[in-house]
Formats: C-alpha cells, structure tokens, sequence
C-alpha cells in the first residue's frame, strides 16, 4: 500500500482527490526545510522539540491546515478522512515535526462538540494560534488505569472551584499554559460519580510542576501539585457532577488518534533503515519486517474505516481497538528496531520512549475489558 487506504476503489479516484494530493506534496516539498526534517527524523518521544514545534505550526497555521479534522467554521481545514489520512502519511514520508498537541486533536475537539459558545470563542482561536499549550490532568498517584478513582478535590466557592491535591504523569505540564482535567467536587461520591471536567490556567497561584526523568534522560511528564488553586467555575465543560461524561467523550477522541499510521509507518522506515545499515536482513528478518509492514496496512485500514464511521460497533470500543492494536504495534516496530541495532542511540532512545505506550490513555488490559464487553464477553 503506499499509505493512504482508500476506502472506495483506486479507479474511482475523482480528479479533485487527484489535485489535493498534488497540492500537498508540493506544499510539504517547499515548506519542510532541512532543518524541520532533521528535527523531525530526530524525534523519538510524544512530540518533536519545541522550537521544531513552533516553527512547522506557524507554517501550518498561516496555511490553514493546522486542524485538519475540525470543521471550516471553527478554523480547520474540513478534510475527510481520506485527506487526512493522505496529509499525515505524506507528513511522515518526509520526516515533518511531529505535533501531537493536546490541543488540536483532544481538547479543541471536545470544546467544539460539547463546550459553550464563550469557551468556543474564548479558546479555539487561542488553541490555533498556538497561544494556549494544553496537557492533560487525570493520572493521579492512586488513579492510572482505574482513573474514576481519583481524589483531587473542587470545594465550590461561590463562582470558583478550590483544587486541593495532586496529578501525576501529565505530559507537557512544564510549558503547557491550561490544563483540562477532573476533579471531585462531591466529597461523598465514589467512582465516576460527582465529579467536575474542569479548563484551567497553568499560571494560577498554587500550581506547581514538577518534571519526571525518564531511563532515557527526556522529561516529558511530570507531576502537578494544586494547592488551594482558585479556578472560575463556568471554565468546565458540562454539568457540575457530570465531569465523568464529558472525560468519557474526551477519552474517545484522544484514543482515535494518539498512534496514527503515520507515526507507525515513520516509525517503520527508521527501523528498517537501521537493518539495512547493519546488514541485518536475512531472510528471518525479511519475514519479521514483512509482517510489520502487513500489520500496518491492516491498522490504517481500520483507521480510516472508523474514522468515516464505517465500524458498527459504540465508540468506545471502536476507540479501543484503534489505541490497543496501535500502541503494541509501535512497542514492537521499536523492539525490531533495537534488535537489528542494538548499538543506535537512536533506537535505544525510541525503544524506551515506547514502553509506556501500553499504559497512557488506558492500559491494554483496560482496552480488552471494553472489547469484551463489547461483544458480550461477562
């Protein structure tokens, strides 16, 4: 395949797809420098460097391209899925930054399904400008997999919420500017049960970041202490004692694209130019990497089936099925990668860098529970 499954036949392929196509080539040849690229090829975490970051955004953003999955009306670009599909993979083939904002394929998302018309006007436009970084408040030391366990307290004020407590895991928090997270605002309550989806600025007083080093030196998670943080209560999406739903919602967004093909298929290249650098291509290892590259043509095709919503079955597990086959692809495009160059910095670097796929955004025993229930599993 060459990355961009189609779900209608090559032949009915309109002049218009044709010209798309063209456009973005053309587009992605002149505005990636050799500079992007290197940052790009360089990346083996969540996200490229942040100045490779701003610099393709920017480049992004002033071509109107930034959100590619958000309607015309709210400054995205309106593609279909197939468009997508095609603008990520062509992005990968030539090594782009990779972006992986919280706020342009969760957050923003959400607001736009479920948030005011004043959170709409107040945040969209800041999420694209790149003004508003957002990281995700839900890990807790005592609630990971079993997030409805979380304990940070929301004592309303009159119009504020008082935080009290502690996030642990949140990506980005060092530089992030708000942070979208959940919150117990029924001290009674229990599991997913009075709970407030909260929209809060990283800049408020008593917020204090912590960052956690991983194996490999990066610190791209941290932990995030609240102490007596005022937040304006109209800054959350949904009803007080509601929050439980809106963070369902928000989950089924975050899991659809957290490991697209694109990353995969990035992924892919680096590994097999690192087997053929070291002449590791026997003909076991030509069947390992085969079945790597079959295993990815088969996830894009589920991609883009439940990205047009072609898969009858609930969201949830539609979601699931995408962030479990996704991430232990991933773990193992990089185990093949530290196999055949056990010495590269590089693969030791992004072997690393994926151990935790399996565990954010849900663990992989998680995902099968849902899978199973979802097909009548007790």
């Amino acid at each position: 395949m060459d990355g961009s499954f189609q779900i209608v036949a090559a032949e009915a392929q309109s002049v218009a797809d044709a010209a798309f196509r063209a456009e973005v080539d053309a587009f992605l040849d002149t505005a990636l420098t050799d500079e992007l690229r290197a940052a790009g090829r360089a990346t083996t975490g969540l996200k490229s460097s942040f100045e490779a970051c701003a610099a393709w955004r920017a480049i992004l953003f002033e071509r109107g391209w930034l959100a590619p999955s958000w309607p015309v009306a709210y400054g995205g670009a309106g593609w279909s899925t197939e468009q997508r599909l095609y603008f990520e993979n062509a992005s990968a083939a030539r090594d782009a930054p990779i972006l992986q904002s919280s706020g342009i394929r969760t957050i923003g998302p959400l607001i736009i399904a479920e948030g005011t018309q004043a959170q709409k006007d107040r945040y969209l436009p800041a999420i694209l400008s790149g003004a508003h970084e957002w990281c995700q408040g839900f890990s807790e030391p005592q609630a990971g997999s079993d997030l409805s366990a979380l304990s940070l307290r929301a004592e309303r004020e009159g119009e504020h919420f008082i935080l009290t407590g502690s996030k642990l895991w949140t990506s980005f928090a060092n530089y992030a500017t708000h942070m979208f997270l959940l919150a117990r605002c029924d001290p009674g309550s229990a599991g997913g049960h009075g709970l407030v989806f909260l929209l809060v600025e990283m800049d408020r007083p008593g917020i204090e970041v912590r960052p956690i080093r991983f194996i490999d030196g990066a610190c791209e998670t941290n932990e995030v202490f609240f102490n007596g943080v005022r937040t304006p209560a109209v800054d959350r999406i949904g009803d007080v004692g509601e929050g439980w739903k809106a963070a369902k919602r928000l989950m089924e967004i975050a899991r659809s694209n957290n490991t697209t093909t694109g990353l995969l298929r990035r992924a892919m290249r680096a590994a097999q130019q690192g087997a053929a650098e070291a002449g590791c291509v026997d003909g076991e290892m030509q069947m390992r990497l085969a079945d790597i590259v079959r295993r990815i043509d088969a996830f894009e095709a589920l991609e883009a089936h439940v990205s047009a919503g072609g898969i009858d079955i609930g969201p949830a597990p539609a979601t699931s099925a995408l962030k479990l086959l996704a991430t232990e692809l991933h773990q193992a495009i990089t185990e093949v990668a530290i196999d055949v160059a056990p010495q590269s910095a590089f693969a030791q670097e992004k072997y690393f860098a994926t151990r935790a796929a399996t565990i954010y955004s849900g663990t992989s025993e998680v995902h099968r529970n849902i899978l199973a229930r979802a097909i009548g599993c007790p």
